[in-house]
C-alpha cells in the first residue's frame, strides 16, 4: 500500500467468510461492521441498486441455510432480533458494493475484501497443491513399502511345525524322520 492505513484487516476479512451453497460470500451485517454502517442502511443502499446485484452476486439465505449458520457461529449476538433473513454476497457482489458505497472508506474496505478473497484462493490452490503432492508421495512410497513388509510378515510368521508320522516306527525310521 502507498503509505495508507488499513481500516480493516485481511485477517479479521477472512474469519468472516462463510461458505454458503459452495461459494464463499460476506453476509449483510458482516459487511456493515466493515463498513461502518448499520445493516439495514447496507440493505436499503442494494435494494435502490437492485439491479446491479444479480442472484450470482448475491442472495437471501432460506430458513434451513440461516439456523444451520447460527448453530455453527460461537456466538450469534451479531444475528440476533432479525426481521428477515440475511443476505449474502459473493467476491463479485462485494466488489459491485463499490459501486454502490462511495465514500473513501468503503473503497479502502473494498479494496481490503477483494485482498481477503485473493489470498484466501491463493492458499486454497497452494493447500490442494500440495494435497496432490503428498497423494502422488504415499503412493509411491507405498509400492516400495508393500515388498519391506511383505518380507517383515514373512520374517515374523510362525514357522510350520514338522508333522509326525502316524503310526508304529522302528527306531531307525525315528531318527530319519525329517
Amino acid at each position: 500500500m502507498s503509505g495508507e492505513q488499513s481500516i480493516v484487516h485481511v485477517d479479521s476479512i477472512e474469519r468472516s467468510i462463510v461458505k454458503i451453497r459452495g461459494q464463499r460470500v460476506l453476509l449483510d451485517a458482516d459487511l456493515a461492521i466493515l463498513y461502518g454502517v448499520e445493516t439495514r442502511t447496507l440493505i436499503q443502499a442494494i435494494k435502490r441498486n437492485s439491479a446491479r446485484f444479480p442472484e450470482d452476486f448475491m442472495f437471501q439465505l432460506n430458513q434451513e441455510e440461516f439456523a444451520h449458520l447460527r448453530s455453527q457461529a460461537v456466538t450469534s449476538s451479531k444475528w440476533g432480533g432479525r426481521r428477515y433473513l440475511p443476505y449474502a454476497f459473493t467476491e463479485q457482489g462485494v466488489a459491485m458494493l463499490s459501486s454502490v458505497l462511495r465514500s473513501p472508506s468503503a473503497i479502502q474496505v473494498n479494496i481490503e475484501i477483494m485482498r481477503a478473497f485473493v489470498q484466501m484462493r491463493q492458499m486454497l490452490a497452494s493447500h490442494s497443491q500440495m494435497s496432490r503432492r503428498l497423494d502422488a508421495m504415499e503412493k509411491n512410497y507405498d509400492a516400495q513399502f508393500k515388498s519391506v513388509f511383505d518380507t517383515i510378515n514373512q520374517l515374523i510368521a510362525p514357522s510350520e511345525p514338522k508333522q509326525r508320522r502316524i503310526g508304529f516306527h522302528t527306531k531307525t525310521e525315528c531318527n530319519n524322520t525329517p
